[in-house]
């Protein structure tokens, strides 16, 4: 056991956390003269270990991620999730969610167009929902971060939203707040072609290389916010306000979080920060859940596609689910860190 567990101490630290590159870069940038203990110095090592271990996760988790993917084009998830009925479609929807894109923008014109098709409303919010939040990419990064207990929590958990989500909605019959250009555009069956293994590896290169110029902005400013926050915001600000002294920290994380526009490599270089300042680790996950999910430019592209009940449901639904979440990750974080 003592070995397994070395091994994955080892993996989770220098393989996922790359603590290497850190003492790399900390003994370069000692060799040029800057010293890292100050605030300049630390903030240059962050900004520089960040942005090459998010960028070298990134590219391999796109690669990853996109050549299982190309097994799956929306023809085939439509037919996929066309064979289950109930709450069982919700829960292969939400799973399907977790190996499509990253943000929520980019995951709404395939609700629509599931929707279109005629999947039942409440399986593609399912889908709609876990898409951005509980990728294959956040578990990964995750780990890095926080360790394994956490991320596999904080992917379940996030399913467990999409799928309640979903269930609600489809409870509550929601179909006539759909907008009727989205009911009337119906379903185009077109038959997936046949990839080869080259022909996969090649659409995974194309997806890596397309979405690290989208990305790769956000990553910057996610940096950049987190080497402010780590060495230069005084630790009893941040404890103040997202510490276990604020009952409303985990509600105030959530609220701010929403009108921000980033995807789960953005939002955990901010986490990895505030966490070290003393937040705690529910509030930091309403954070990131509720920039991934419930940003302002995937809320104002919903709305072409449902009227504005149906889209305050979804907003309500999501929120509570964030707050719920960051206050039962509080109330455990004593055994999860």
């Amino acid at each position: 056991m003592y070995v397994l567990e070395s091994i994955w101490q080892f993996i989770q630290d220098q393989i996922l956390g790359m603590k290497w590159l850190d003492a790399l870069i900390g003994n370069a940038l000692s060799f040029v003269g800057l010293d890292t203990t100050s605030r300049l110095g630390g903030s240059i090592r962050f900004f520089l270990y960040d942005v090459v271990k998010i960028a070298v996760l990134l590219c391999l988790l796109i690669f990853f991620i996109s050549y299982i993917q190309s097994y799956f084009p929306p023809e085939r998830s439509k037919k996929i999730l066309g064979r289950f009925h109930g709450v069982w479609a919700n829960i292969i929807s939400a799973l399907l969610g977790t190996v499509t894109p990253f943000c929520s923008c980019s995951s709404i014109p395939l609700f629509i167009g599931f929707t279109s098709a005629g999947l039942p409303l409440g399986v593609t919010f399912s889908f709609l929902i876990s898409s951005p939040m509980v990728d294959l990419g956040s578990l990964v990064l995750l780990m890095s971060i926080f360790g394994a207990k956490v991320a596999i929590i904080y992917v379940v958990v996030g399913l467990a939203i999409a799928v309640v989500g979903g269930t609600l909605i489809e409870k509550l019959r929601m179909e006539r707040y759909v907008e009727e250009f989205i009911k009337s555009a119906g379903g185009v069956d077109i038959e997936s072609p046949t990839l080869t293994k080259r022909e996969r590896v090649q659409y995974a290169k194309e997806q890596v290389a397309s979405t690290f110029k989208k990305v790769f902005p956000y990553i910057l400013v996610g940096v950049g916010i987190g080497a402010v926050i780590h060495n230069w915001i005084p630790e009893h600000w941040i404890e103040a306000v997202l510490g276990s002294n604020n009952p409303f920290g985990v509600i105030l994380a959530t609220l701010v979080g929403v009108p921000m526009y980033a995807d789960i490599f953005g939002t955990i270089p901010v986490a990895e920060a505030l966490l070290y300042k003393g937040a705690q680790l529910g509030t930091i996950l309403a954070f990131m859940m509720a920039v991934t999910t419930l940003s302002l430019p995937s809320i104002i592209m919903l709305r072409k596609a449902v009227k504005p009940k149906l889209l305050a449901l979804f907003i309500g639904i999501c929120t509570v689910g964030i707050i719920l979440v960051g206050y039962l990750f509080n109330a455990f974080q004593f055994l999860l860190i």
